[in-house]
């Protein structure tokens, strides 16, 4: 189980995530991450943990401006709780993140095919297989489909 929420608008994106999370907590109690796009870049901060810790190190979310971002709080499944494991998940070059709430159930055979075309992971999670699949189709770099191996 997991708790997300996103935000496009006017005003300031990481206060909004936040207090949204506060309201998922219960969903999840292992990490907590949001993600904020600040114009130019996608800016990320996560912790192990309550949500607590993410507003202390974001100083209530003023450390990341931006009018748009995607937040989660998460409860372990796939890889132990770590700031490492926790959400957001993002891609090679930093411009695609994703946060997820479920299962995917073949990430593992995603995954070699994914590390035989050359993708790192950094964490044990199967959601950062979809930052990396996004990135694999969206960024045109396969020559076909990617089944069969």
């Amino acid at each position: 189980m997991c708790g997300i929420v996103g935000y496009i608008g006017s005003r300031p994106a990481a206060p909004i995530l936040l207090n949204g999370l506060s309201k998922l907590e219960y969903r999840g109690y292992d990490s907590a991450g949001i993600a904020v796009y600040n114009g130019k870049q996608i800016v990320m901060e996560k912790v192990t943990g309550r949500l607590n810790r993410l507003r202390e190190l974001t100083r209530d979310g003023e450390t990341l401006p931006g009018l748009s971002g995607i937040g989660h709080t998460r409860w372990a499944t796939h890889g132990s709780p770590s700031d490492v494991n926790a959400h957001p998940h993002f891609n090679r070059d930093g411009s695609i993140v994703v946060v997820h709430n479920g299962i995917i159930e073949n990430y593992v055979k995603l995954k070699q095919t994914l590390i035989s075309r050359g993708y790192e992971f950094l964490s044990e999670t199967d959601t950062e297989v979809l930052a990396h699949l996004l990135d694999y189709y969206y960024k045109g770099k396969c020559a076909g489909n990617l089944w069969p191996p």
